[in-house]
């Protein structure tokens, strides 16, 4: 008979149960993979951006979906707590662009080795290749866990935390939603989130492999505009990068498909100050073609495309060009437009969108609202965040707390 039972063991769940065998609590993680922390080995291309060092306000604001949720769990334990804890497991830590905090090693294997020291030094048995089947409950309240293989194992709690249901190939296969519903949870759909964007448009793919630094990306997102800064990567498949990235996340539940994408080449210059940048450039390159002097601000392979949605002609003589082709030129370079058709499969999302209702759950405890001894942490609740450490930290909040609860 256990205290707790963990399920999956990601972030959230290795650091709940930690949190729970620390409070004296008999914890068993279960974990359906033969290792712990299959998805966290490979965030950030494998170098793990375990979270932000901004403050508590750039939580809020990069949250995307209920971000009034979080306020408890980032009470109880937030980015700080999180690098403390780091350092006092051994892992030292740097801070890159944007304040994202990464292993100084650029091994997130570092970090999973140091969740599970964590987990071993308070005393929680971890079982490996353990796929849970049915949490039980008896008269409301949680009982037990019945495995795949027809195990049953007795429990006064169980923490949920299986993740969403990108990268199913780390086990995240959305169990834990099939597990909650059978309880009479409700899923919000899972969409997702953090992804690229697909384009039909040719001129979007004649640009593969152009990269532009600095732009600013706008789309309609439901009632409001959505609009992020940073570097934009054309694709075979249309855009990605991570402005296109962050952006995804705020079409994914609010924008209707076909939707159109802005794109200011420019956002650190007004329109009269980019015609006077232009200007500038054009008296430096007298006596060439226009489409030659444009190659100094833009990209060779982008410079057609540019003309040929201004509608001018790219072999004029720049010492002809007038003032309303360096404003239609302008125009463009500021408001270049790409008609997108959705975004790319959920497999392919950093993270999932959706999840369990936050209505269902108490923010105070992350305990269930429907079933007595039941806990949610990570991915699986309905909260998703941008790029940048913050959806990790999300994680390990909610796991310290859920964890912290079910020891009361």
């Amino acid at each position: 008979m256990y205290d707790l039972i963990v399920i999956g063991g990601g972030p959230a769940g290795m650091l709940g149960a930690a949190t729970a065998g620390r409070n004296g609590l008999k914890v068993v993680l279960l974990e359906k993979n033969d290792v712990l922390g299959k998805k966290l080995r490979i965030t950030g291309n494998g170098r793990c951006n375990i979270t932000n060092s901004g403050a508590v306000d750039d939580f809020q604001k990069s949250i995307v979906n209920n971000g009034k949720f979080m306020y408890s769990s980032f009470s109880s334990f937030d980015n700080m707590l999180m690098i403390a804890l780091m350092r006092s497991l051994g892992v030292r830590l740097k801070v890159e662009k944007d304040n994202r905090v990464f292993p100084a090693s650029d091994r997130s294997v570092d970090v999973v080795d140091a969740l599970r020291r964590h987990l071993r030094e308070n005393g929680v048995e971890i079982r490996l290749n353990a796929e849970a089947e049915e949490i039980l409950v008896k008269d409301g309240w949680v009982s037990g866990v019945l495995l795949k293989n027809g195990v049953r194992i007795k429990c006064a709690k169980v923490l949920l935390a299986t993740g969403g249901v990108s990268y199913r190939q780390t086990g995240s296969t959305g169990d834990g939603y099939r597990m909650a519903r059978n309880l009479g949870h409700s899923i919000v759909e899972p969409r997702p989130a953090l992804v690229p964007l697909v384009s039909g448009e040719d001129w979007v793919k004649d640009l593969r492999g152009v990269t532009l630094d600095n732009v600013r990306v706008r789309a309609s997102a439901g009632s409001r505009a959505a609009e992020q800064d940073g570097e934009l990567l054309f694709t075979h498949f249309g855009l990605s990068g991570p402005a296109i990235i962050n952006l995804s996340s705020y079409l994914s539940r609010k924008t209707l498909f076909p939707a159109e994408i802005e794109i200011d080449l420019f956002p650190c210059f007004s329109k009269e100050q980019l015609e006077d940048r232009l200007r500038d450039c054009l008296k430096q390159n007298s006596g060439r073609y226009l489409k030659n002097a444009m190659g100094v601000l833009l990209p060779q392979k982008m410079v057609p495309v540019i003309f040929e949605k201004a509608g001018l002609d790219p072999q004029k003589q720049v010492d002809v060009a007038t003032r309303e082709d360096i404003a239609l030129l302008a125009r463009q370079m500021k408001k270049l437009t790409v008609d997108v058709s959705g975004l790319r499969p959920l497999n392919e999302a950093i993270i999932t969108s959706g999840g369990i209702d936050t209505k269902e759950i108490n923010p105070s405890t992350l305990e269930s609202k429907i079933i007595k001894g039941l806990y949610f942490a990570g991915e699986i609740i309905d909260v998703d965040a941008l790029t940048g450490g913050y959806n990790l930290q999300i994680a390990f909040s909610t796991g310290y707390l859920s964890g912290a609860s079910a020891a009361l």
